[in-house]
């Protein structure tokens, strides 16, 4: 799961240094192929897929071993856990961001015609940032990486409710696939325009529902070695075709038919149904993936900030050519860096000292069973 997620956030992180670059008229990809430039620059929005397929499994799972069952599921216990490992960081960069404002940096002003700070505020601390963006246009780049945040949020704050109320059998089950099935509908027939076709919550959230799903199939079903070699290869040859092959997707019509988010999640999910079963290690080559995985959600908040400096350096210089290769592997590593020390010595500690002071012995917060890991 976590060289998932690393390969999401390298995804988003060449995403976000290249438009940038657009925006800076740097002409890089100048004699590229154009599905090599697709595939490297121009992918961050399936990055993202990965990671709410992931996030999907990953909850699901962790509230099954926690509850023994989701229909047992705490409300309580479960807002709170989500609470302290989203809040600490979001709460710190919001802060951040309302001091560079009120500073006048000229990156960091969120425009009056987007209803100025305190409506974005209001939109990140409510889980709208995409519907603002939707409806009043885009907000600084630090900002808008929260809509992501807001699609996630909104579906967790409803998933113990429903859980609960549904149980999680079947009723739960065909949900989440009324999610899944409505997704691509989300991405195209109900986008009324371009920013809410990439941003909308029914338009992401099939991926954080086939994430569930995925959770819910490794609970109850035992699978075959050689079936778990299947999905994994399968799922491995989904994602590369999205993501290597995503210009011929678009002339499949798998874009204008919304289905080709669906079959990177897909593909996902094959993935983590394999690797939950086996709990096969990554390979060592591919270790540095991993790493910056595991600090995703920390490299994810953080990471603009870099893009900016190092961007705004890049331009002082005199936007040289041969420095490019050079700012996108800076771009990945002292984002790596910030996001794992920001992880170290704030995320962790406090997320510990909340669980601590919420709850600790036999009932302790999130369990409902002795064997609860």
């Amino acid at each position: 799961m976590d060289l998932l997620r690393g390969l999401a956030i390298f995804l988003v992180l060449m995403n976000h240094v290249n438009i940038r670059l657009a925006i800076g008229r740097v002409p890089y990809t100048h004699g590229m192929p154009k599905q090599l430039v697709q595939s490297l620059f121009w992918s961050g929005q399936q990055g993202v897929q990965i990671f709410f397929a992931v996030s999907g499994f990953l909850i699901t799972s962790t509230a099954l071993r926690r509850w023994g069952s989701l229909s047992k599921i705490s409300i309580r216990d479960f807002y709170l856990l989500r609470f302290a490992r989203i809040a600490p960081l979001l709460l710190m960069l919001l802060a951040v961001l309302s001091a560079l404002h009120f500073a006048g940096l000229k990156d960091f002003i969120v425009k009056p015609k987007t209803g100025g700070l305190g409506r974005a505020l209001l939109a990140a601390l409510t889980f709208h940032i995409n519907w603002l963006e939707a409806t009043r246009g885009y907000v600084p780049a630090n900002w808008d990486i929260l809509w992501s945040l807001s699609v996630e949020e909104m579906f967790y704050i409803f998933f113990p409710l429903i859980c609960r109320i549904v149980g999680g059998g079947k009723w739960l089950v065909a949900l989440l696939l009324g999610f899944v099935v409505m997704g691509p509908f989300g991405r195209t027939v109900f986008a009324h325009n371009d920013v809410w076709k990439e941003y909308s919550y029914l338009g992401s959230m099939d991926a954080i529902a086939l994430g569930c799903l995925t959770a819910i199939v490794v609970s109850r079903f035992s699978i075959s070695r050689w079936a778990l070699r299947i999905l994994c290869l399968t799922g491995v040859a989904l994602v590369a075709f999205s993501i290597c092959f995503s210009l011929r997707g678009e002339q499949m019509g798998l874009q204008r038919t919304g289905l080709g988010m669906s079959i990177i999640a897909v593909g996902a999910c094959m993935i983590v149904i394999a690797a939950a079963k086996t709990q096969r290690q990554s390979p060592v080559a591919l270790r540095s993936l991993l790493n910056i995985g595991q600090r995703s959600y920390e490299i994810y908040l953080t990471h603009m900030f870099v893009v900016f400096v190092l961007f705004d350096w890049f331009v002082a210089a005199g936007k040289p050519m041969g420095a490019v290769a050079a700012l996108f592997v800076t771009v990945i590593l002292v984002s790596s860096l910030l996001g794992n020390v920001v992880g170290r010595y704030y995320t962790e500690p406090v997320n510990r000292y909340l669980r601590n002071r919420w709850g600790e012995g036999a009932n302790r917060l999130g369990s409902v069973v002795e064997n609860v890991a």
